[in-house]
């Protein structure tokens, strides 16, 4: 606060002391409030629920745009429905399920797992059960140390990582494979004292191929009952395939002709039959970024290329050698 002092003509009059008038205080607009972990109150959270509601519809459609999925997407919205279910039943007093969303995602790798985990984690972010709603991806190598006691500081410090948010272990099977001796074992108690000691901040998901974690589970009974989710995630058809492979191009505005698309059909029933895991979008993203060399390298050889040219995927683009 700024002091005004004016000295007077006369010498023998006191000067005079100005000090402003205090301000009016501004105007607190105490901030909405919202449910976290259930039961629990988060503060500053100034965005209204009707806000929230389409923060959730608009990941959720994010979710349904995805090809395939039938299944997980289902369950997802189960999920999403059993959360704020819960949520109103504390709001009006009753008794709410304890919620416990720790996860099992059985599937092949590229079959979307780690994009649904990465879609939860902003769901139930945006639904107040969990603060940040990010996604900490790791295995066996960052859990796992050297010596005893390297191990249970390894996984704290992921665990850190992943405070209010999702830890997602792929692999999850590879910790139990070492047998009793193994230092995998001690990162499954230190992830088992954490789920119980931050179970309104963290959400666990342990994924990988469907036997080797049912494997798993069999080997720890302790944990099946602390992952009460489980969800499959089936390899892609064909179709689904050709549909994926149609939209990889398109994002990178390329476009199939007619032949092409005959001829990624055939190639990609061929990987099918001849491939254990072919049916997962990362073999087609492989196949589809090996195209986009290949018809670099037939334009290449031209003068110059038209628009089209440019667009324009060819049936002798397509190639499995060396996928």
């Amino acid at each position: 606060m700024t002091i005004r002092v004016t000295f007077r003509a006369d010498n023998h009059l006191p000067p005079v002391i100005q000090s402003p008038s205090p301000r009016e205080a501004a105007k607190f607009i105490a901030p909405v409030t919202e449910l976290v972990g259930i039961g629990r109150v988060r503060k500053n959270s100034p965005l209204p629920l009707e806000s929230e509601k389409e923060r959730v519809a608009k990941i959720l459609d994010e979710l349904e745009s995805y090809i395939g999925l039938v299944t997980v997407k289902r369950l997802i919205r189960e999920l999403q429905a059993y959360v704020e279910i819960q949520k109103r039943r504390v709001v009006e007093k009753l008794i709410a399920e304890p919620l416990v969303l720790h996860m099992i995602f059985r599937g092949n790798p590229g079959t979307g797992k780690t994009t649904v985990a990465r879609i939860v984690g902003r769901l139930l972010k945006e639904m107040g059960v969990l603060q940040k709603g990010h996604v900490i991806e790791c295995e066996r190598a960052d859990l796992v140390g050297e010596y005893i006691g390297h191990t249970a500081q390894k996984t704290r410090e992921q665990l850190k990582k992943a405070l209010g948010g999702v830890l997602f272990i792929d692999e999850a099977y590879s910790l139990a494979r070492g047998g009793e001796k193994d230092f995998g074992k001690e990162a499954i108690d230190a992830l088992v004292k954490s789920m119980e000691d931050n179970k309104d901040n963290l959400v666990l998901i342990l994924a990988g191929y469907s036997d080797e974690m049912e494997w798993f589970l069999q080997t720890n009974p302790g944990l099946r009952s602390r992952f009460p989710i489980h969800i499959d995630f089936p390899d892609y058809t064909l179709d689904e395939l050709i549909a994926i492979g149609n939209s990889m191009f398109k994002s990178r505005q390329y476009e199939l002709t007619l032949g092409g698309t005959e001829a990624l059909r055939i190639h990609l029933r061929s990987l099918l039959n001849t491939h254990p895991h072919a049916g997962n979008a990362r073999l087609v993203r492989n196949l589809v970024e090996k195209t986009v060399r290949k018809q670099a390298v037939r334009l290449y050889k031209k003068p110059s290329s038209s628009r089209e040219e440019l667009i324009q995927i060819l049936p002798a683009d397509i190639t499995l050698e060396d996928l």
